[in-house]
This record gives structure tokens, sequence and C-alpha cells, in this order.
């Protein structure tokens, strides 16, 4: 329409979240559909954390706040950030906002000008190159294959920064594909960084707390203190803490930079509501024993899904280090035809005629940057993923 900004016609929207949406429509619809494309933990948010919130509202904790959070919710911040980072900040060095997707989107519309360049690992979280795009800056896409992880390499990163680079944006545990980056290849990383230093560092921790086997989580700017004045690190409570609809992230980096964010954010939506930072604040701050508990039942779906992926035909799914979810490549089926009759040409194909002949709702790979794949998220019950994984070896066996 004539009236639609230009901006606005730089975005699209959330393959995830239609690929979810697709999903309650066909169940309400009454369709037979086992919904695997929405990152949201099954587990109920921790009721010590609920106690809180109710307990906020009781004592009247119902008004605004402070534009970029509490007093008390920054502190806990500043507490986790020292406790388990290794990282000293400071009150005015802190940013809240609703959901770490508002962070980066202040982050980014609050730095990036026409002509900037923004590295972005592929495959990556469908979010960051269309924000990107709408501050008028250019996504510039860095493929780690499967063959490497997943990850981006240390000669690619290199190679891939210009005199026009702003941002290199990292994610480790990635959504998509559950890589995770160990300290020594985040060194080779920041070493890299270190040479260039007009690039920031925009590192998106969401899914810090959910590794497993051992794996031992660090962030840029732990490993690099040099790193430190030009890094924004950015976190939440939504996935370790089952707090998605609770809507906050935060972030902690430079002074200038927090205080811009802050300006952006107090002409959009102003601060994060009263009652969930009050919950943060108790899920910061409160018992964390149950964090290990649920991630030996994310291991256990895990291993469970990556052991039936790979009994499917033509599909392959490599053993993710952390976050809730796999991406297994579907490079064996592009070519075939499906029972129903459908040509497989692509994993957008693969998954629309998963979800119509066996009724599984994934998110195909070129939504993430990287094809033929698709987006498993395992944070729903045992039971569904052992109904699904065998459907989607059913549909596989069928194809010809």
């Amino acid at each position: 329409m004539a009236f639609l900004s230009e901006a606005l016609g730089r975005i699209k929207p959330s393959a995830t979240i239609a690929a979810t949406q697709k999903a309650r429509a066909l169940k309400a619809a009454g369709r037979d559909v086992i919904g695997l494309g929405a990152g949201e933990p099954d587990f109920e948010t921790p009721a010590n954390i609920r106690e809180a919130a109710k307990a906020a509202i009781d004592r009247g904790d119902t008004r605004y706040t402070d534009v970029d959070g509490t007093a008390a919710l920054k502190q806990a911040i500043i507490a986790k950030f020292k406790r388990e980072n290794g990282l000293d900040y400071k009150p005015e060095q802190i940013s809240v906002g609703t959901g770490g997707k508002q962070v980066l989107f202040n982050a980014l519309l609050a730095t990036v000008n026409p002509g900037d360049e923004v590295i972005i690992p592929a495959p990556y979280w469908v979010s960051y190159p269309d924000i990107v795009n709408f501050a008028g800056g250019t996504p510039v896409f860095v493929t780690g294959t499967a063959e490497d992880g997943f990850k981006l390499r240390a000669e690619a990163l290199e190679k891939a920064i210009t005199p026009k680079t702003k941002w290199v944006i990292m994610n480790s545990p990635s959504n998509p594909s559950g890589a995770a980056y160990t300290r020594d290849e985040l060194k080779a990383l920041t070493d890299v960084l270190v040479r260039h230093p007009h690039v920031w560092i925009l590192t998106d921790d969401m899914y810090e707390h959910l590794v497993y086997d051992n794996f031992v989580f660090t962030t840029p700017a732990q490993i690099e203190p040099a790193l430190y004045e030009r890094t924004l690190t950015m976190n939440g409570v939504s996935k370790a803490y089952c707090m998605t609809g609770w809507r906050i992230g935060y972030a902690g980096g430079p002074q200038p930079l927090i205080k811009a964010m802050g300006n952006l954010q107090s002409q959009s939506t102003s601060n994060p509501s009263s009652i969930s930072q009050a919950a943060a604040v108790e899920a910061l701050n409160g018992p964390q024993d149950f964090i290990p508990k649920n991630n030996l039942v994310f291991k256990q779906r895990r291993d469970l899904v990556v052991s039936m992926l790979n009994q499917a035909k033509g599909i392959h799914c490599p053993k993710p280090e952390g976050a809730f979810y796999v991406y297994p490549s579907c490079a064996g089926t592009i070519g075939k035809t499906s029972k129903a009759g459908v040509k497989i040409n692509t994993d957008l194909d693969f998954c629309n005629a998963l979800l119509e002949e066996r009724g599984v709702a994934v998110v195909f790979g070129e939504a993430f940057g990287l094809a033929p794949h698709f987006r498993i998220s395992y944070a729903t019950s045992t039971e569904a993923l052992k109904d699904a994984c065998t459907r989607i070896q059913e549909f596989c066996a069928d194809l010809t």
C-alpha cells in the first residue's frame, strides 16, 4: 500500500512465528498437528518467580518505572554479570527491554546508518537481518557449514570485515543450530576483532545456561577485556528461566550506547512491565537449582531427537552443544516426491509437505540463511517428540 513506509518494506514476518501460528491454526481447525516451531520451554515458570510477581502486585508495584529498568533489577543484572561472566558494570551501563529482541532492536537502530555493514554468521536467528535492514544497514552473511559445526571461523571473519563494518553479531549457543563456541574458538574470533577497532560486537547470550555434556560457556568480553568498551552483551530470562511471556531482556555495555538505547526506548515502549521486572529480580537472585534439572531433560530430548532423525531416510542431524534446537540437513530428500505427489525441490517444500501429510510443523532452513536444512525445537514433551520423529521417519520412508 502506498502509504506504508519504505522501511517496512525492508522487513518480513518472522518465519518462526509464522510456523507456530500456522500450526495453531491447523490445530484449531481440528487437525492432528505437532508443533515443533516455537523456541519456548514447556516447563512452568518456577513458583518462587511467580510468587515474586504476585507480591509485586500486592505491594502496588504497578506504575511506571525508569525507562530502561528498575534499580533493583539493574543491581540483580550487575550481580549476575559479575558472578557468572566476570564482567563489571555500573547501573548506567545496563539496559532492560521488553524481551531480548527489543534490546537488539534498540542497539542496532541507535547505531546503524545507511551503508553500514553488520556481519551475521549463518545460520542465524531470523530477526537479525531484518532488524539490520530496517535500520538501513547491510547484512553481510558469513556461512558456518555443518562441517564447521555451524560456527564462524576466524579466517572467514577476517575476510568479511571492511571499513564499512559497524557490528558483528555473535550468538552462542545458537538459534537455530544449537552450536556453542568453545573458549578457544571464541578466542580466535576475538583475536581478529582486536585488530579491527572500528568493529563493535553484539553478543546474544540468551541460551547461556542451556548447554550440555559439561560444555563451559564463555562470552567475548569475558575472554578478551580489550573488547569490553565496544561489546554489548545481551541476555534475558526467557529461556533458562522459562519466562518467554514475561518479556524481559537485558544487556550490559558502554555507557554512551546504553544511554542512546534508553533514549530510543523512551519514545517507543518506555519501561518494560513493572511486574515482569520484579519477577526477573527473583529469577536472577533466587535459587538456580532448577536449571540443571531442566537441562537434564533437554539433554535427554536432544539425544532422542538426534538419534531418531538420523534413522530417517535422507536426513542427517548433527548433535548440538546447547540451546534446545536441532538443525538437520534434508539434502537427501531433495529431488524426491512425497506420497501425496509433492515434488521436494527445497527445504520449504519438505517442511510444507511434512506438515500437510504428517502433521509435523517445523521451520525451513532458508529462513535461517542455510539450506537445505530445517529447525526443530525439542522444548516440548518427550512423548510429542517421539511421535513427531516417528512421523518424520515415515514421511521420509515414503519419498520416491
